[in-house]
């Protein structure tokens, strides 16, 4: 299994340009991904520099065929054409995908700091290193307070599915809403962080849990014990960090660190502020 995730800045590249087009090609040129994580998909917000007001979830659907696509939308408001703006994360599977998930995360008011509402996106999905669910999402960057506050309700979601995991099926519910699908306790959790490996929100991550659930381990961690994180963000001269510094992630539990083959980022490409990160599973 091999899975990328990408802060793809809604296409918007160092350039100023948003070319949807330039991100499928790069992530095409970057390998055959059973599994697509992207965060800042927007959906009619001309409002962001360089927007059209694109459908880009319909647009990157169009050019991943063979993709199943979950999108979770954490902005959700009124646009200037009686429609609606949407910007959120979108997980994209051509693994078989069961239930799925759309966590709005905590957004603790902070009246003196800019911030906005933030999403979970959770899928579970049949891979061949075995049942998983992959948790992909784009923490707060202003406010530290916030980022732990979605961290901690991370963290509790993660726990409810290792207790739902052992939770027996209910045959006579079988077809209705009441029905269990599996939530298995293994994950992928990714995304952009927003803060750099050295910062006590890792370990808040990483901390082992007391019900004693599968924790989550640092991909980057595991194939390059006692190694700097390679950077992610500042590769590329950008105003919200002063030098590189890594603010993109993968973590898997513990059943799954042990599957981990290989860690990939992309150093080169200019299509976003971030670069893209990638890890394999065999």
């Amino acid at each position: 299994m091999k899975l990328l995730s990408w802060n793809i800045q809604w296409g918007r590249g160092m350039d100023g340009r948003v070319d949807l087009a330039r991100i499928m090609r790069t992530i095409r040129q970057l390998g055959d991904f059973d599994v697509i994580c992207l965060q800042e998909v927007a959906v009619s917000f001309p409002g962001l520099p360089g927007s059209r007001g694109e459908d880009q979830v319909a647009e990157l659907s169009a050019g991943l065929p063979g993709y199943t696509v979950l999108y979770g939308a954490a902005t959700d408001v009124p646009d200037d054409r009686g429609g609606r703006s949407r910007f959120g994360n979108a997980i994209f599977s051509r693994l078989p995908v069961g239930q799925v998930w759309r966590h709005l995360l905590p957004w603790p008011a902070e009246p003196d700091l800019p911030s906005m509402q933030r999403v979970l996106v959770e899928a579970v999905v049949a891979s061949d290193v075995g049942p998983l669910r992959v948790l992909t999402t784009h923490l707060e960057y202003y406010s530290q307070r916030q980022r732990e506050s979605q961290i901690d309700a991370i963290r509790r979601l993660h726990a409810e599915a290792g207790g739902m995991s052992a939770r027996p099926p209910l045959t006579e519910e079988e077809g209705g809403t009441f029905e269990v699908f599996p939530r298995p306790a293994q994950a992928l959790l990714c995304g952009d962080m927003n803060f750099p490996a050295a910062a006590p929100e890792r370990a808040r991550i990483l901390a082992p849990f007391p019900g004693g659930e599968p924790g989550f381990h640092d991909a980057w961690d595991v194939l390059h014990p006692g190694e700097p994180h390679a950077p992610t963000v500042g590769i590329h001269k950008v105003d919200f960090v002063d030098r590189p510094e890594c603010f993109d992630f993968i973590f898997v539990t513990e059943g799954l660190a042990c599957r981990l083959k290989a860690h990939g980022i992309d150093a080169e490409t200019g299509a976003s502020d971030h670069q893209p990160v990638w890890v394999e599973l065999a």
